[in-house]
């Protein structure tokens, strides 16, 4: 039992400190999607049906391969609550120990392709997302802090806070049949040292400073906030991403 009880010290021990060098030591991840199976190291399954997620050789950004995700209807299911209406997805979320903290900045890039019939619907289309993890009950509210959306054939990025959705950016053109590189930098804070710095295909398209998560309030901790990243939710896409 002694033995037992030391080596559940050191694994305990040890996630720690995994924890804290994911915290205060930069980290550098890239995937390419060159493998045709996905990256248990650096993705989870868990929020995306079996066959929605898959490598495909067709339309690259680069290399030889890129990721495929096609939600059908009825995919993982949300009823309608106090956030926002009854949705369905699939969704390719980063693993546990690459979520985000307060303070230190992130730098998120990735590309992804919008096929030429992409439905124009008005119906809401998130194709990444950024949200903080609720702790002992519910957040509320529990919107995404920051999104990437596609809405009547308009690319959107949009934050949220207590007061409600806020438009950072809408474009003015058809961004469908063509890849498009996004650059997302930020700093989660609840004060103005908060950042959210966007480039598309290289040119700034967001500069925004202040608040960049919820106010304490039910869900939200006073500290120790984590964000994790999830992109995509959509119909179809394909992507490489760095």
């Amino acid at each position: 039992m002694k033995h037992f009880l030391r080596a559940l010290g050191l694994v305990a021990f040890g996630v720690f400190l995994l924890l804290l060098a994911a915290r205060t030591i930069p980290v550098h991840v890239y995937d390419g999607f060159e493998s045709s199976h996905l990256s248990r190291f650096r993705w989870t399954n868990r929020l995306y049906e079996p066959g929605a997620v898959v490598s495909e050789a067709l339309g690259v950004r680069s290399g030889h391969r890129a990721l495929a995700i096609t939600v059908h209807s009825g995919d993982r299911p949300e009823a309608a609550s106090e956030s926002g209406a009854a949705t369905e997805r699939d969704e390719l979320m980063e693993s546990w120990w690459l979520f985000s903290g307060t303070g230190p900045p992130y730098v998120y890039s990735f590309s992804l392709f919008i096929p030429s019939d992409f439905p124009q619907t008005r119906e809401r289309l998130v194709i990444a997302q950024w949200r903080q993890l609720c702790v002992g009950s519910p957040c509320n509210p529990d919107n995404p802090i920051l999104a990437l959306r596609y809405e009547i054939g308009r690319l959107q990025i949009t934050r949220n806070d207590e007061q409600g959705k806020t438009l950072l950016y809408q474009s003015n053109e058809d961004v469908r049949g063509q890849w498009l590189d996004f650059r997302f930098v930020t700093r989660w804070d609840t004060t103005r040292k908060g950042i959210i710095d966007v480039t598309l295909q290289g040119l700034a398209v967001v500069h925004y400073q202040g608040p960049t998560i919820y106010q304490l309030g039910p869900g939200h901790p006073k500290q120790g906030h984590t964000i994790r990243f999830c992109q995509p939710t959509t119909h179809r896409e394909y992507r490489n991403a760095g």
